[in-house]
C-alpha cells in the first residue's frame, strides 16, 4: 500500500509540475517558441467550444462543433494601397484567371481597397493570409469576429507559394489548429471559412475534389513561350511552388488567405484561388496545403524570408504527352531530369540528364507539384529520397539539397506605426556576432527581405543590407524598429546603415 501510495503521489506532484510550466509557457508565449508549439501550449489547455454545448444535426457528417470551433479564428482583412492613375494597364493575374479572390480593386484615382481573408495561428497575434491579399499595401486593417479592429503589419511574404505573415498586437485570441494535410484523402468532407463578399465569418461545406493539384497561376509571366508549361530550371522556381487541395466548397471573392478544414475543425489549407469565367464561383476552388505553409511561416517567423533547399536539376513533367514523345519515351508520369546543376545536390549524388525522377520519398511523381511540394517543405542541407528510372531499370539516390541565396523584393508606407512598418517594405533579423564583428557595429538589424513598391525597394536598399540606426535611435530588433516609429513627429524617417558590400547610406524618408 505504501508503494501504491507514493506512486500516486508522485504522479500527482509530477503532473501539477508539468501542468504549472505549460501555464508559464502559456501566459509568455516567447516569441522564441515556434507557431506549432505555441499552438501545442494554446490547445493544451484551451478547448474554443465545449463539444456537449453544440446539437447534431447531421448524424456522424455534422459540421456544427468545426464550424463553431474555427470561425472566430478567422478574421476580415480590409487593405488600402497608394492613389493609382486611371488607365490602361493589364489586369492582375489573379484576376485576370482566377476572379477577384481578395475582393473587388477599384480603378478610379484616389486610394484602392481591397479585402480578404486571413486565419489566426497563435494567440499572441500572428495570421497567415495569401501574399496577393497584402502586397503591396499601406495599410493592413485587422477586423475579428467578435468586431475588434486592429492594424496589422506584415511579418514577411513568399510570393512562390502565395503566403504571408502578418501580426496584430493583440494577446488571447482563438485560434485555429494546424491539421496536417498530407492526412487528407479525395472525397473527405472539408469547410471553408471566410468573408465573401464582405460578407463575415461565412462557412461553406463540400469534398476535397483532387490533390497535388497545379494550375500554374503563381509567378506565371504573360510572355512565357514554353512549349512545357511545367518544365523548369528548379532553382529559379519561375512558376512558384503549386500542389493545391482543390475543393467544391463554395469559395468566392474574399475568401482569399481563409480557411479551409476538416470536420474536426483543423486547418488543412488556405484558400487561395478559384477556377472561375465570371470572378465567382463555379465549383472549383485551391488551398495551399497547411503542411508546406507551416515550413514557410516558420522560417518567415524566424528568419524574415524562406531559406529554401534545391535538388539542382532542370526537368520537365512527363505527364505533358508532347514533352514525352520528344524524348521518345512510353512514362507517362515522372520528371525528366535535362540537365544537372554542377555542384548541386543531385550531381553529387549521381543524378545524371537523362534521368527520370519516379518516386519522392517513396511515393510515386505523376507531375512536378509532387517533387516541388515536398522539397518545399524542407531546409538546405536536408536530405531527400528520390527513385529514377535509368537503362531500363530503378536506382534510389539520397540528395542533399543545396541553398540558393534566396531573391527576395517587396514593401509599403503610413502614418501609423504598422502602416509606417508596412510602407518600409522589407523584412528583418536582428544581427549576429559575426555579422557585427565584420561590419564593425555595436547594433543593428541585418534586411532579410524587400518587398516591391516599398521606401527600401525605391531606394535601393538591398537584402543583406545592415541598419544600424532610425532616427539616430540604435536598433537591435524589430521591437527597437516600433519604438522609434512610434514616437515619430516630423514626419522623417533617417535610415543609416551599411550596404551588404560595406559601403553606408543615410537615407531619409518623407512621411505622408
Amino acid at each position: 500500500m505504501k508503494k501504491i501510495g507514493l506512486t500516486l503521489l508522485t504522479a500527482f506532484v509530477g503532473g501539477a509540475m508539468a501542468l504549472g510550466v505549460y501555464k508559464v509557457i502559456e501566459n509568455k508565449y516567447s516569441d522564441n517558441m515556434s507557431l506549432e508549439d505555441k499552438q501545442k501550449v494554446y490547445f493544451a489547455s484551451n478547448r474554443t467550444v465545449n463539444p456537449s454545448t453544440v446539437v447534431s444535426s447531421a448524424g456522424s457528417v455534422d459540421f456544427t462543433q468545426a464550424a463553431a470551433e474555427v470561425t472566430p479564428a478567422v478574421v476580415y482583412i480590409r487593405t488600402t494601397y497608394a492613389a493609382k492613375s486611371s488607365g490602361g494597364g493589364s489586369q492582375d493575374q489573379f484576376e485576370q484567371m482566377f476572379g477577384q479572390m481578395f475582393g473587388q480593386r477599384m480603378r478610379p484615382q484616389g486610394p484602392q481597397m481591397a479585402s480578404g481573408s486571413g486565419v489566426i495561428i497563435s494567440p499572441d497575434g500572428y495570421i497567415v493570409t495569401n501574399n496577393h491579399v497584402v502586397a503591396k499595401a499601406e495599410k493592413i486593417t485587422i477586423v475579428t469576429n467578435d468586431h475588434r479592429s486592429f492594424e496589422a503589419k506584415v511579418i514577411g511574404t513568399d510570393p512562390n507559394t502565395d503566403l504571408a505573415l502578418i501580426k496584430i498586437n493583440a494577446t488571447n485570441l482563438p485560434i485555429v489548429k494546424l491539421g496536417n494535410s498530407d492526412a487528407v484523402r479525395v472525397g473527405e468532407w472539408v469547410l471553408a471559412v471566410g468573408n465573401p463578399f464582405k460578407l463575415n465569418s461565412t462557412v461553406t461545406a463540400g469534398i476535397v475534389s483532387a490533390k497535388g493539384r497545379q494550375i500554374d497561376i503563381i509567378g506565371k509571366d504573360d510572355d512565357d513561350e514554353n512549349p512545357y508549361p511545367v518544365n523548369q530550371r528548379e532553382p529559379t522556381l519561375k512558376k512558384g511552388i503549386e500542389s493545391f487541395i482543390q475543393t467544391d466548397a463554395a469559395i468566392n471573392p474574399g475568401n482569399s488567405g481563409g480557411a479551409l478544414v476538416n470536420t474536426n475543425g483543423e486547418l488543412i489549407g488556405i484558400n487561395a484561388a478559384i477556377a472561375s469565367h465570371t470572378g465567382s464561383y463555379e465549383g472549383y476552388g485551391f488551398a495551399i496545403p497547411v503542411n508546406l505553409a507551416k515550413k514557410v511561416l516558420n522560417d518567415i517567423k524566424k528568419f524574415g524570408v524562406v531559406k529554401r533547399g534545391y535538388v539542382g536539376i532542370s526537368f520537365a513533367d512527363l505527364s505533358n504527352s508532347d514533352m514525352a514523345q520528344d524524348i521518345k519515351t512510353d512514362k507517362t508520369n515522372g520528371l525528366y531530369v535535362s540537365s544537372v546543376l554542377a555542384g548541386g545536390g543531385a550531381e553529387q549524388a549521381g543524378i545524371k540528364p537523362g534521368d527520370i525522377i519516379t518516386k519522392v520519398e517513396g511515393n510515386v511523381v505523376y507531375e512536378s507539384s509532387d517533387l516541388q511540394e515536398r522539397v518545399g517543405r524542407l531546409q538546405p542541407g536536408d536530405k531527400i529520397a528520390l527513385t529514377v528510372l535509368r537503362d531500363g531499370s530503378e536506382k534510389n539516390f539520397s540528395v542533399t539539397l543545396k541553398a540558393d541565396a534566396p531573391v527576395a523584393k517587396t514593401a509599403a508606407v503610413s502614418k501609423s506605426a504598422s502602416e509606417l512598418f508596412n510602407k518600409m517594405g522589407a523584412s528583418f533579423q536582428p544581427l549576429s556576432q559575426a555579422q557585427k564583428a565584420k561590419f564593425k557595429v555595436n547594433s543593428g538589424v541585418v534586411v532579410t527581405q524587400v518587398r516591391p513598391g516599398g521606401m527600401f525597394d525605391d531606394t535601393e536598399i538591398p537584402v543583406g543590407s545592415i541598419i544600424t540606426s532610425i532616427n539616430k535611435q540604435p536598433i537591435n530588433s524589430v521591437a527597437d524598429m516600433d519604438k522609434v516609429i512610434t514616437s515619430l513627429r516630423n514626419g522623417r524617417l533617417i535610415i543609416t546603415g551599411y550596404y551588404p558590400d560595406g559601403g553606408s547610406f543615410n537615407n531619409m524618408f518623407e512621411v505622408q
